[in-house]
Parts: structure tokens; sequence; C-alpha cells
């Protein structure tokens, strides 16, 4: 049951092509801020992927960066919803905001992480403000948001700033770690416990998993009806019949429901560091991070290319039957002799009940198909 390996040509001219039949609102298919295998700082290799998948319209994008920062690198993943306006302005202003946060990299490279947590913080916030600004004046009703996970790599040390549900995992020695928590408003887990709390008390509700029934993230950029337009949200959902007036007339906020402040994360690599994975969760809702992490590692010692490793890792999630858009980068941190390291068996009890529970469908198929016939 090994995943057919597919040449990049082919598969980066395939993207292509379904690239240029999208209207030009939509990002690409395969998105590259960086050429295949790039070496970047300190030796890192990145390699970049974003699929559409089955939805209707592409909401993702990535972006790569290896200026302004110095002695580090900046990756970052948004996965949009409600449409790709809010993507398309935070691809150009998150990094901007950021790197003037840090103070092009200064506070990164020194050893007060709570300075750094705070730049982030305070810059994840002003980047919010400035998008909800540009919506209202946009002129048309813009209900559009995403999440964000940004990564700066440098100087032996991972750090993250986070909201929303994309994830972030490190491959030691081929042992994973998951570095992110989701911003939900479901689950037991102590985030997710923690995101309903603080929503019940801004005065919102949790219907099915979702805000006010309507979306399945907690903490994003833009979303204006949980932030600035919540009134109006609420007015418009009387007019649609979801809630009636007797109902809004006893609701109070308090505060915005969707917030876009950070978790922010920092990770001393040492010398058993091989990989980090930041995607959408259009990958981690049908692969879980294991399986993410071996099928990396067991690519990247079959051909050692990382950009061809993140294009099989996007077509494994398309062919697990994703409903959504996927994008992936992958930083290859350049200490590894992959050519040289034993081949890991990918999951082999997995794989082997795979197969059993295979045999065992089609065994029971045929004795139904019997019974049937008699």
């Amino acid at each position: 049951m090994r995943f057919a390996t597919v040449v990049a040509a082919e598969l980066h001219h395939e993207f292509v092509e379904k690239a240029k039949s999208r209207p030009k609102s939509q990002c690409s298919a395969i998105a590259i801020d960086a050429p295949s295998s790039l070496t970047d700082v300190a030796g890192i290799r990145w390699g970049s992927a974003s699929l559409q998948g089955a939805r209707e319209e592409m909401e993702d994008d990535i972006i790569i960066r290896s200026d302004g920062l110095e002695g580090f690198s900046f990756a970052a993943v948004f996965d949009g919803h409600a449409g790709f306006s809010s993507v398309k302005f935070l691809r150009d202003e998150l990094y901007k905001e950021c790197v003037a946060a840090l103070q092009g990299g200064l506070l990164l490279n020194g050893k007060d992480f709570n300075a750094i947590r705070k730049a982030l913080e305070e810059a994840f916030e002003r980047v919010d403000a400035k998008l909800l600004d540009w919506l209202e004046k946009d002129g048309e009703q813009d209900e559009s948001g995403s999440t964000a996970t940004a990564m700066f790599i440098g100087n032996e040390k991972l750090v993250i700033s986070h909201i929303g549900d994309s994830s972030v995992v490190l491959s030691r020695s081929g042992k994973m770690e998951v570095l992110t928590d989701a911003h939900r408003p479901y689950g037991s887990n102590k985030i997710s416990l923690q995101e309903i709390r603080r929503i019940r008390e801004a005065g919102g509700w949790i219907v099915n998993g979702r805000i006010c029934g309507d979306i399945a993230v907690s903490r994003a950029f833009g979303d204006m009806r949980f932030k600035t337009k919540k009134n109006e949200m609420l007015e418009k959902g009387v007019k649609e019949g979801r809630w009636s007036e007797k109902f809004i007339s006893r609701v109070q906020f308090n505060g915005d429901l969707v917030i876009a402040s950070p978790e922010v994360y920092q990770i001393a690599f040492g010398s058993d560091a091989e990989f980090v994975i930041l995607a959408s969760d259009g990958l981690w809702d049908y692969m879980n991070s294991l399986d993410a992490a071996a099928f990396v590692r067991n690519q990247l010692q079959k051909h050692g290319d990382v950009q061809l490793a993140c294009e099989e890792l996007a077509r494994k999630a398309i062919d697990r039957r994703t409903q959504d858009n996927v994008s992936i980068i992958i930083a290859d941190l350049g200490r590894t002799d992959w050519q040289n390291l034993p081949l890991q068996q990918q999951n082999v009890v997995l794989e082997l009940g795979q197969a059993f529970a295979t045999i065992g469908i089609v065994t029971l198929g045929i004795w139904m198909s019997s019974l049937l016939s008699l």
C-alpha cells in the first residue's frame, strides 16, 4: 500500500495548468515562494505546496521570506474562509509588521523570550486592526477572515506565532512533536475549553462546534461579524430566520468572539532536529501528525528532495479525500544525511491492518452477494 511516487515535473505542470484555468482572485494550485530544495539561512532547505482539493475556491496561501530578519527566515500558512480578501491582505502586511516589531531580527537573536512574545502579540493585533479597517473601507460587506501560523527559523531555534487551526510538527530523529494547539470552539482539551469559556464570557454561544452556529475557529484575522459588526450579525440572523428577536434581546456582547491574539512558542532545535512541517488543517484533519512526519522522513531518505516530499505529502492528503484546501511548508534543517539513513518502516502495523480490513470488506461483499443470489 505504498504511496506511488509522482515525478515532480509532471506534478508541477499539472498544478500550473489547473492554476491557469482559475479566476485571478484565487491563489495558484501550487504556491512556491522558494525554488525546489532552496538552501536558505543556516542551510535550511524549503519545500512548499498548496492544493485546492475538493473546495470550489482556493482560500489558502503560503509565504516564505529570507530577507528582513537577520539570521532568520520567515514562513507562514494562511487558511482563509468566506473569501480570499483577508488572506491577500495578510500576505503582504503580516510579514512587514512582524519584521518591524522584531526590530529586523534583533529581538529574535536575543535571549528575552518575553520581549519576542510581546512584540509578536502586538504585531498580530495591529495587523488585525488594519485589516478590519481595510475591510470596512472596501465598500462591500466582506465577511472574510483567515487563520495564520507564522514561524521564524534561525540561530538554532524556532519561534512560532499562531492563531487558528493550522499546525506545526517537528521531527527529532524520527520522533514527532506537535508544537501548536488548534484554536477551535469544541473539544475537551485544555485549549478548547479555554476558548469556549472565553467566547461565552464575551456573550457568544456555541452550536454544533461553531461560534453562533457559524464559524469553527475561535482565533483568526478579519471576521468583522464577530468583532466590530456583532450587532449587525445578530440582525442579519433574524432576517435569515436563524434566531428570533426575543433571542437577540437577551444577548449582550462584552468582547470579541473571534480574536487575533496569538499563542507564541519558542523551541530549541538541538542536534537531533530534522525537519519542520507547517500545514493547514486540510492536511491534519485527514492525516495524523505521526503519519505525516513518517511519510516525509521516508521521502527524504528516498530522494532527499524536500520540494518533492512536500508535493507528495499534499497529494497524499488529496488521495485521502480531504474536503479542504491543503497548504504545506516543510523546512529541512540541513543537519541530516538522508542518503545514509536506513529506510524507516512506515506504520507497518497500520498498513497491515488496512490491508486485512480491505480483505475483510471484500470477503463480506462476496458472501452477501452469494446470499442475495440464492
